[in-house]
């Protein structure tokens, strides 16, 4: 078999994928049916309600525990995997997103009370998840696992 015939044919890069597509389709709407907006640009933001980062990850260790076994070396990776894409979308992005936030009102603050010509860009604010999205994330990705590769 090819390369390409491989990759077209990975389940569990599908599985993984798919997770994440519908994490980020759930994200708008959501916006919608909470917000009563339309806003189709959060499909590609990051942050928000449920975690595609942790999606992703849930859904491709569950789809190897399914296929391999909880016991496989393939499934100890995936599953540390995880865990380290958990934990960074909830602690280390969250926090910088929360600083990158904060240094952007800080800029503005001076800007009105320094002289003419101090104008910094703001800073790039990338939000991480809180636990409830991280949380929320997870069981959707064990779910569309569990969907791949236990009924279809």
């Amino acid at each position: 078999m090819n390369s390409l015939a491989e990759l077209l044919a990975n389940r569990w890069l599908w599985t993984a994928v798919l997770a994440s597509t519908g994490a980020q389709l759930l994200k708008v709407l959501l916006i919608l049916l909470i917000d009563r907006r339309w806003r189709p640009t959060a499909f590609m933001e990051t942050g928000g309600m449920p975690s595609s980062h942790s999606a992703m990850v849930a859904a491709l260790s569950t789809g190897v525990a399914l296929s391999e076994g909880v016991g496989s070396p393939l499934f100890a990776i995936s599953a540390v995997f995880a865990l380290i894409v958990m934990y960074d979308a909830t602690g280390v992005r969250h926090s910088s997103g929360v600083q990158a936030r904060l240094l952007n009102e800080l800029i503005q603050e001076l800007g009105a009370v320094v002289r003419e010509g101090f104008a910094p860009k703001p800073v790039r604010v990338l939000m991480g998840h809180t636990y409830l999205e991280m949380l929320a994330g997870l069981l959707l990705g064990i779910g569309v696992g569990f969907l791949a590769f236990r009924v279809l």
